[in-house]
This record gives C-alpha cells, sequence and structure tokens, in this order.
C-alpha cells in the first residue's frame, strides 16, 4: 500500500494521543483512505526522555528539527509543541519548503491564522488545525464544509473546559471560587499558573480562530474583548438560580447590520438554553446560520485522545489530498475590512450586587439613578444582612454596556450605596 511519509514535533500529550490513535486504529485508517500514514521521525529536545517508549519499526525519535525539515520524504509535518515561536518559525519553514502542516496549536493560529493559511496556499499545501479549538469536537472544518453555504450570525460558546468545571461546581455546591480553582488544579483541569483559563485568554483565542473562518475576517486574539471568571462569588450565583439563570463564560462572536462584535466574558443564562445543561470540563458551540437556524456541538475540549482524535482526522484529510495530489486547494477568503463593533456599544440585560443602607428609600435612589441613564429595573431581590446593612440583586432592561458604566460611577457616589459588588451580563434567550 502507497504511503505518506509524517513526522511529529512533539511528544506530549497530544503527540502521544495521535501517535497512539494512529497506531492503534491503523488497519481502519488505510482502509478508509486507501494510503497508508506513515510516522517515520519524531522530533523531541531530549530523545533521552522516551527510552521507555517502543516505537515500530520505521520511526525513530530525532533531536534535529532541521533533520525532518529538511527530509524531501516527509509530506505533513505535525506541529503539537505549542508555543508561537520555535513552533511558528518550524511551521513557516515546512510551508515554505513544501510540506503540508497539521497544527494543534490554538495560540499560533490566534496570532498569525490568516497569514499561516496564505502562506499555505502560496506554496500549495495544506494547512489543518482542526485540533486548535474545542478538542474533539469537529467544529472547524464543519464550518468550512458542512455549513459552508450558510450565512453565520452568531457564533456562542463554552470554550475552556477549566472555567466550565470551576463554575460548574461553583454552581452545584455553592463552593467559593479558590476552593474549586484548587480542586481543578488537584485534578489536573487547570495549570499550576491558570492565568490563561481563569481570565478568558484561552478562550479568545478559540474563539479569534472560529470567527476568521464564520465570518472571512482576519481577527487576531487582540480583536477579542476579554473578562474573565475570578471575580465571580458564589453569592452572585445563587442569586442567579433565584432569577432563573446559571452563570458560563461564553465566548460570543455576533454580526450584525452595526458590525462584528467578538467577545469573552462570565454571562448569566436562562436554565433553558441548551448551554446551561453543559457541565464540568465539557465544551459546546452554538452555532445560528441563515440555513441551519440553530445548532449545537458538544464534547470534550481538550485532553490526549480527544484532541489527537481531531489531529488524526486532520492528517487523514491531508494524507488524501497527498495521495491525490490535491493538496492547496482551499484559497481562503476574507473580507477587507474587519468592521468590528466595539463592546462598549453591545447592548444586553445585566445583573448588579449592590451592598447599601438598609433603610427606607434605598430602593427609590438606587432605581433613581439607573433612570438617569435610560435603564429600568425587570426584578429585584432584597436580603437583609443586619440592622443596617442589606443586599440588593437587580436585574435591568437591555442597554448598552456604557450605560451600566456610568450607573457603577453614579452609584459610586451615592451616599446610600457602600458598595458595587458584582456586575454580570445576561445572554439573550
Amino acid at each position: 500500500m502507497k504511503e505518506v511519509e509524517v513526522a511529529l514535533l512533539g511528544f506530549g500529550t497530544v503527540g502521544s494521543g495521535t501517535f497512539s490513535l494512529l497506531q492503534t486504529n491503523a488497519e481502519l485508517i488505510e482502509n478508509r483512505l486507501g494510503v497508508r500514514p506513515h510516522v517515520s521521525k519524531i522530533y523531541v529536545r531530549n530523545p533521552q526522555k522516551y527510552t521507555d517508549v517502543t516505537l515500530p519499526e520505521g520511526t525513530v525519535f530525532t533531536d534535529s528539527v532541521d533533520d525532518v525539515l529538511g527530509d524531501e520524504t516527509i509530506r505533513i509535518v505535525v506541529e503539537v509543541m505549542g508555543g508561537t515561536t520555535f513552533a511558528r518559525e518550524c511551521v513557516e519553514k515546512a510551508l515554505k519548503a513544501g510540506k503540508n502542516v497539521v497544527t494543534a496549536n490554538k495560540d499560533l493560529l490566534a496570532e498569525a491564522g490568516p497569514y499561516l493559511l496564505d502562506l499555505a496556499s502560496k506554496n500549495g499545501v495544506d494547512l489543518r488545525y482542526e485540533a486548535s479549538v474545542l478538542g474533539g469536537i469537529p467544529i472547524i472544518r464543519t464550518l468550512y464544509d458542512s455549513l459552508g453555504g450558510n450565512k453565520i450570525s452568531e457564533l456562542v460558546g463554552i470554550m475552556n473546559g477549566t472555567t466550565n468545571f470551576i463554575l460548574s461546581k461553583m454552581t452545584e455546591d455553592g463552593s467559593n471560587y479558590d476552593e474549586v480553582l484548587a480542586e481543578a488544579q488537584a485534578l489536573g483541569y487547570a495549570e499550576a499558573d491558570p492565568t490563561a483559563d481563569v481570565e478568558g485568554l484561552d478562550a479568545a483565542r478559540k474563539l479569534a480562530i472560529l470567527s476568521s473562518i464564520a465570518f472571512n475576517r482576519r481577527i487576531f486574539f487582540e480583536d477579542v474583548h476579554v473578562e474573565g471568571i475570578t471575580k465571580i462569588d458564589s453569592t452572585d450565583i445563587a442569586f442567579g438560580k433565584e432569577f432563573g439563570y446559571t452563570i458560563k463564560l461564553l465566548g460570543i462572536a455576533k454580526e450584525t447590520k452595526k458590525g462584528l462584535s467578538l467577545n469573552v466574558h462570565p454571562a448569566f443564562i436562562s436554565q433553558q438554553h441548551p448551554l446551561a445543561a453543559v457541565r464540568g470540563s465539557y465544551n459546546a458551540l452554538y452555532v445560528k446560520g441563515n440555513g441551519i437556524d440553530d445548532a449545537m456541538f458538544y464534547g470534550r475540549g481538550a485532553g490526549s485522545l480527544p484532541t489527537g482524535s481531531s489531529v488524526v482526522s486532520d492528517i487523514m484529510e491531508v494524507t488524501k489530498n497527498e495521495a491525490a495530489q490535491a493538496t492547496g486547494k482551499l484559497t481562503p477568503f476574507f473580507y477587507p475590512d474587519k468592521n468590528l463593533y466595539a463592546s462598549g456599544k453591545i447592548e444586553s440585560s445585566y445583573y448588579m450586587r449592590l451592598l447599601v443602607d438598609n433603610s427606607t428609600g434605598v430602593l427609590a435612589k438606587v432605581a433613581s439613578k439607573l433612570a438617569e441613564q435610560r435603564i429600568s429595573v425587570q426584578a429585584v431581590i432584597q436580603r437583609n444582612e443586619d440592622a443596617q446593612t442589606a443586599t440588593l440583586a437587580i436585574v435591568t432592561s437591555i442597554c448598552p454596556r456604557s450605560y451600566i458604566l456610568n450607573v457603577i460611577n453614579a452609584f459610586n457616589k451615592l451616599r446610600v450605596v457602600k458598595e458595587v459588588g458584582s456586575v454580570i451580563r445576561i445572554m439573550a434567550d
């Protein structure tokens, strides 16, 4: 059977999962393709770390990346190292050398995806990156192919398993943020430094990649407005339940006549919304198109084998194209103008928690300040903390973000308001 030579750059969690699936499912893959993708070289910085790994005949570890990139027999380079410096150098060299590239590197794609796609097209090779977003959920090729005839108007997703695990546990157990973060780290869901996850940066990179495809724009990480979950309090989650809401960290890309908005932030959603049922470390993406209406994609967003599954699917696609001498046929299309819509102008309802004086007329004063910004109160819950202090949980009418920022300033100057505790968006159904 004809073989297409493949090299892996990296043999960590994703690289080893990819290699394992290629070996375990080799017969199935070969039968489906009619050609065999064969891993001949695996680049690692220190081959001595892998002396306990038994490689099949014809596969070797190497500590020289030039040994991979300079090998004319290798037609597919699989980059699973991560990072944006050395990894980018390797990907660019591979594409310029006429080699196809498969990568799981969301940081790289969010930083330079459109440029790398142009480079692949220019050199007549494939660049595939299904595993860079939502792990094992096949969403990138779905947007390119299955939904290619749709005009996508909105993407709403739970794009980070760590934050979804944390918020799910806080919701179900009533635990505070620090307790659940420590549990997530102990279970391996969160890194020792969880900043990229809990500050929303990981989700923002994924949203940038998906938005580039869905809306045909040259979208990069810095185009996304980002807020994390570190200020979410179990008190807010409990109030949200009383209002009929569940809290999630959402990536939201929406195109309207006013422009394209790109945001990652915590939001309350109706307990009846399909995304409200996505628990634990699972991910999901809700897509709205003018042909399909609404569709939701759900599954494991990370992990050795789920992510490796997406890498293998890309290797299979490129292997098939290479065997048919049909690589480089995907020509990326981007509109010249991003037409981004400022986050401060986006309209939604808001949840606000205020610590106030426990006295007559306080709610009227609070409502008056909201009315000055043309915001009305849709619902309110009052909890008396003691004889002097009360907590107000308020759901507002729909208004721009800028109005809410103005009213926060007004509350901070109002004598009866002791503290503006939390302000959280509410996503419309």
